[in-house]
């Protein structure tokens, strides 16, 4: 029966078994209040949508509208969101009696076990497939378990909905006390139910648990679970809202679910019904954007700063991470120490949340998820964060600034594009191919010096064209497509220059290129030496494709035909040709451009422009062929 304080196992029963009614499910967003309500929006199959309202420590049951939350959400529901979000569910369901719901969820290859706490305070614990805890709404500690990041969740022994009739006969017999005490208490009932096991049984309440019937018993309790499941009463009466009907007179119902009496049961302290808002002037919705664009300033200094005393206060373990990561990557690439370090559960792996090889970091757990790259030092680690937090302090002052003048007129709606963020690797020419891997090459000598010296890892692949002045290609992982690597490397080489069509390519271990000259030989800024067997790829047509991509980030990229073409809407392919590097990206500026809608020219100034064209465009003639 569920109450004003909470719900029962019971309760559960019926809403676990009305929810897994609906699989297959989609998580389509996480939302959350400050007062810890929570919610979660799911897609079914059919395109319905359906909201399960979390109240830890008292209700987890269906609503029929997404209850009014902030606008912007907590950090607790942003990182749900991203673990979550686009996830199918797998399965929902109840450990036993326990006042627990574990909603399985499958994203990628991964497979997360969200768990809803209904008793004491209450909790929503977010865990990996193995119930490593990745993160809970609340931090506890208990006399017997800990709900921390890193902790295996633990569950209470089974009770009598997961016991066999021998074993439920075998804890009666233990119980000294009488057996409606018995089931109340040991097997989780609640008085209520034991009451109603006794009357179905026409056992009298106060005989020993001891001298019943155990078999007779334990099909009452298991025909009262299915009842609650399959076909509950969905009542409410003085006492509660009950899944069973009882003696008690009802005041209200029978309803057409239990999720539908629970809502009904429930004071809202949320609102269940979107209300309609007064229409405010745009003046007024940009003081309330502004006013929360300030709010969000200053948290994010205020998380910035957490992560920087974080860092510090945790010197030793971040320089171990560090020393050992840098160290190893020198000789490993980042899916073997990835693999290695997925398989660490007892060492300092379990504290290492994920592995971003693009960018050689690592998310660490030092009480919130905190990138450090590990080709840097501590100090410059935490200067990152100390260069975002003047940023917000300089957002939050023109924010400030601004709501102290008189608000302009509009010149123009929002373009709803992406401006790229600046990445390590972007001031190098770059590709992603096909399958993902990244591919850098140098622009010119010192780039390629840095390339080889800063940036070529255990597990990379080093590639160079087989003429003077190429450029130099590090493949940053293990790649199917090699194709796209030669051809990369054979465009911006001086075959393009030359006018050849095609050119060698070559591909070798960083194990094998070394800046040490023959005896009496003398190395320039940028060349190298290669020695050993090499792997080559023979008459690679010289072409490059230059495209705009416009989700999720908008930007210029250019390459291989085959790599750009999946991930940019429109895209033109140069050759070898006759006309000069500034005049091509001159005309390729014009020409895409010239394809947009009128409506998305101006929003795409910002990517559309010479210089992020003439990057990708080889030094030497090129002629323009037509693309999408």
């Amino acid at each position: 029966m569920a109450t004003q304080q909470g719900m029962s196992g019971i309760d559960l029963v019926a809403v676990t078994a009305e929810l897994r009614r609906h699989l297959p499910l989609w998580v389509h967003k996480v939302y959350q209040g400050e007062d810890r309500i929570a919610a979660i929006r799911l897609n079914s199959k059919e395109r319905e949508k359906r909201t399960v309202l979390i109240e830890p420590g008292r209700r987890v049951h269906l609503v029929p509208e997404v209850p009014a939350f902030p606008l912007i959400p907590p950090a607790f529901a942003m990182l749900l969101r991203k673990y979550l979000a686009g996830g199918r569910v797998l399965d929902i369901r109840q450990r036993g009696l326990q006042r627990t719901i574990i909603f399985d969820v499958q994203k990628a290859d991964q497979v997360y076990h969200l768990i809803l706490e209904v008793f004491d305070v209450g909790n929503i614990i977010l865990c990996t497939e193995d119930y490593t805890i990745i993160q809970p709404l609340t931090r506890q500690k208990f006399k017997d378990r800990d709900v921390l990041p890193g902790k295996v969740y633990i569950f209470p022994p089974p009770d009598v909905s997961l016991q066999t009739r021998e074993e439920f006969a075998a804890m009666l017999a233990s119980d000294d006390r009488d057996i409606v005490r018995a089931l109340a208490v040991g097997s989780f009932l609640g008085g209520m139910y034991a009451e109603q096991i006794c009357m179905r049984t026409g056992i009298a309440r106060e005989i020993p648990a001891a001298e019943v019937d155990a078999g007779v018993v334990y099909d009452a309790i298991h025909a009262l679970l299915k009842e609650a499941a399959d076909n509950p009463a969905a009542v409410i009466t003085k006492s509660g809202c009950h899944p069973i009907l009882t003696k008690d007179e009802i005041i209200s119902g029978p309803f057409s679910s239990f999720s539908d009496a629970l809502v009904a049961y429930y004071p809202k302290k949320v609102r269940e019904v979107k209300e309609k808002r007064p229409k405010l002037s745009r003046e007024e919705r940009i003081r309330i954007q502004q006013e929360e664009a300030t709010k969000k300033f200053e948290k994010q200094i205020t998380r910035f700063e957490e992560v920087v005393e974080k860092i510090y206060e945790e010197y030793s373990f971040v320089q171990e991470i560090i020393t050992t990561l840098d160290t190893v990557s020198k000789t490993r690439s980042w899916q073997e120490i990835s693999d290695i370090i997925k398989g660490d559960t007892t060492g300092v792996g379990k504290r290492i949340v994920q592995v971003l090889p693009s960018e050689a970091a690592v998310e660490l757990d030092l009480g919130k998820p905190v990138k450090i790259f590990v080709h840097e030092t501590v100090e410059q680690n935490a200067g990152h964060y100390y260069d975002q937090i003047k940023k917000y302090k300089r957002k939050l002052a023109g924010a400030k600034a601004a709501m102290q003048k008189e608000i302009a007129r509009p010149v123009g709606k929002a373009s709803g594009y992406s401006r790229p963020k600046n990445k390590w690797y972007h001031r190098f020419r770059w590709f992603q191919t096909s399958d993902g891997i990244l591919v850098i090459g140098g622009r010119d000598a010192g780039q390629n010096e840095d390339l080889v010296k800063k940036y070529l890892e255990g597990g990379d692949t080093f590639v160079h064209a087989d003429i003077h002045g190429a450029s130099v290609v590090i493949v940053k992982g293990q790649t199917e497509h090699w194709d796209e690597v030669s051809r990369f490397a054979a465009a911006f080489s001086g075959a393009w220059r030359s006018g050849f069509a095609t050119a060698d390519v070559y591909s070798a271990r960083p194990d094998q290129v070394s800046k040490t000259a023959e005896s009496g030989e003398y190395l320039s800024r940028g060349s190298f030496v290669v020695r050993g067997e090499r792997t080559w790829f023979k008459d690679v047509p010289l072409e490059v494709a230059i495209g705009l991509q416009k989700k999720p980030e908008t930007r210029i990229i250019g390459g291989p035909l085959s790599a750009v073409k999946s991930r940019a809407e429109l895209y033109l392919v140069i050759s070898p040709g006759t006309f000069e590097p500034n005049d091509v990206a001159k005309k390729v500026v014009r020409v895409l451009r010239d394809r947009l809608p009128v409506s998305e020219q101006k929003a795409l100034k910002f990517a559309l422009n010479t210089e992020a064209i003439a990057a990708y465009v080889p030094p030497g003639g090129s002629d323009i062929r037509e693309g999408q």
